[in-house]
């Protein structure tokens, strides 16, 4: 049993981010490209959640889409 867990919500988001990044660029797929297969129309979500900017940050729905785009099981996403 767990009795005491430090849980830093925006080093989440950080590792979150990096490793977005890093399978996208694996992919050789640019900010916009993958803005674009997940449907949106402009880089921005992308660009500020990867570097987890302006409290941007990925949320679940999000990071399907991202595992399902890049072919990667969504728990890649959470490594250090």
């Amino acid at each position: 049993m767990i009795t005491e867990y430090n849980f830093n919500t925006e080093d989440l988001y950080i590792k979150i981010g990096k490793n977005v990044k890093k399978y996208r660029e694996k992919e050789n797929l640019t900010q916009l490209e993958l803005s674009q297969k997940m449907g949106n129309k402009s880089v921005s979500l992308v660009s500020a959640a990867e570097l987890c900017s302006n409290k941007k940050h990925f949320n679940i729905e999000h990071l399907h889409k991202i595992s399902v785009i890049l072919d990667i099981d969504i728990s890649k996403l959470f490594e250090d």
